[in-house]
């Protein structure tokens, strides 16, 4: 079977820093794979008897003093994630699953979560027969730095900085600032208990636990855009030779229509504020075909606030524009940008979509068969000293 070794990295200046390795074991029918302590040992669990089992086998793996690397091998994966939490492991349950055992993963917006208090955060990665693909997501909040290295079989490296020990007291600054802006919400986001930030939360995530959040607060710009594309046509490129470039305008029913090929006809209401920092709620569609692809352009466009400065998407905007409009903004994903060192991460749902030949925002690295692969928790960066239990408000 084959396996792919990842090198993982401790930089913070924690001794108690854990990992643990999940994902869905391609090689052995999708599978529930959790890696044992050792680093090597995969952990097949069978269907637990009752939903909210606890995972019988240990599958924290220490990671070392700072400054060590410890080396672990995986299987083909799919849907797979690298947890770091630091001062405790994190804790597993299983529920039962039509294809055996199904993990519940920690939660970061539910007290009762066993995981709640702990700091932890997680890239994510798929390795198959095709590629390895990884990237540092923040779609649902942010917490401990991560960083990525990459070494393509060209011998061609890859690296995704993330952010430095003072990441989070950056973006808890920022978002104080931004509230005495705007009067929005922005520091609902911050998760800091007794002092200490534990964690950054998306305004996606802080909305499903309380939809009167950020109520209201797109849809002037929604109605700003609306009126525009009753007047003008609004052009996206699919970036697919299949389906090409869509027109389309917004009609005396108040409905945005767009025309593929063959006259093919894709419609979209007006968004509210919790669909388009979700992206997948009200007129945006999570299929993974035309309607899809269009509604994740249109859906990137207003958490970036590029839909008013040009009528073509998502080429004409390019990264020096996004949330630079006057109009609200997804200021959560401008300032997780603001504070990575290069800019990249994975911060609202549709943060892939990139302008023809510019640069991907996601902070991914990619490779058919690299040579190495390493993810370093605690900044990547030589002059990141980061210790986890000094990061207060």
């Amino acid at each position: 079977m084959a396996t792919l070794d990842i090198q993982l990295k401790n930089e913070t200046n924690s001794d108690k820093v854990f990992v643990s390795i999940t994902g869905l074991a391609l090689d052995k029918n999708n599978a529930l794979f959790l890696l044992q302590k050792d680093g090597k040992t995969p952990h097949y669990p069978g269907q637990p008897g009752k939903d909210q089992t606890p995972v019988q086998e240990n599958c924290a793996i220490p990671l070392g003093k700072p400054g060590s690397t410890k080396t672990v091998t995986v299987p083909h994966l799919a849907g797979s994630r690298i947890y770091f939490s630091i001062g405790e492991p994190l804790k597993f349950l299983l529920n039962r699953g039509g294809n055996g055992a199904a993990l519940v993963a920690p939660s970061v917006n539910n007290p009762a979560d066993p995981n709640y208090k702990t700091q932890w955060h997680f890239c994510e990665f798929t390795w198959d027969n095709s590629q390895l693909f990884c990237n540092i997501s923040y779609v649902d909040f942010v917490s401990i730095p991560i960083a990525l290295d990459l070494t393509e079989k060209s011998g061609n490296k890859q690296h995704v900085t993330g952010f430095g020990a003072d990441g989070l007291q950056n973006i808890v600054k920022k978002l104080k600032e931004q509230k005495q802006e705007d009067k929005q919400p922005w520091d609902s986001l911050i998760y800091a208990p007794n002092g200490k930030i534990v964690r950054i939360l998306s305004p996606n995530t802080v909305i499903d636990g309380n939809r009167k959040l950020f109520q209201g607060y797109f849809e002037p710009y929604v109605n700003k855009v609306w009126e525009k594309y009753k007047k003008e046509e609004l052009s996206i490129d699919t970036q697919n030779g299949s389906w090409g470039t869509v027109r389309g305008k917004v009609g005396d029913n108040n409905v945005l229509t767009l025309s593929g090929k063959g006259g093919k006809g894709y419609t979209f209401t007006k968004p509210s504020t919790a669909d388009i920092f979700s992206c997948s709620s009200g007129p945006f569609p999570t299929s993974n075909d035309e309607y899809g692809n269009l509604g994740a352009r249109i859906a990137a466009g207003f958490n970036r606030s590029t839909l008013m400065a040009s009528n073509s998407q998502p080429n004409n905007p390019s990264a020096k524009d996004y949330y630079k409009d006057p109009h609200p903004t997804n200021h959560y994903s401008r300032i997780v940008h603001e504070v990575n060192a290069d800019r990249l991460g994975y911060a609202f749902p549709y943060d892939d979509v990139t302008p023809a030949n510019g640069k991907d925002q996601s902070g991914k690295v990619a490779d058919p068969a690299p040579r190495n692969f390493t993810v370093t928790v605690g900044g990547g960066r030589k002059d990141v000293k980061s210790d986890i239990d000094s990061v207060e408000l």
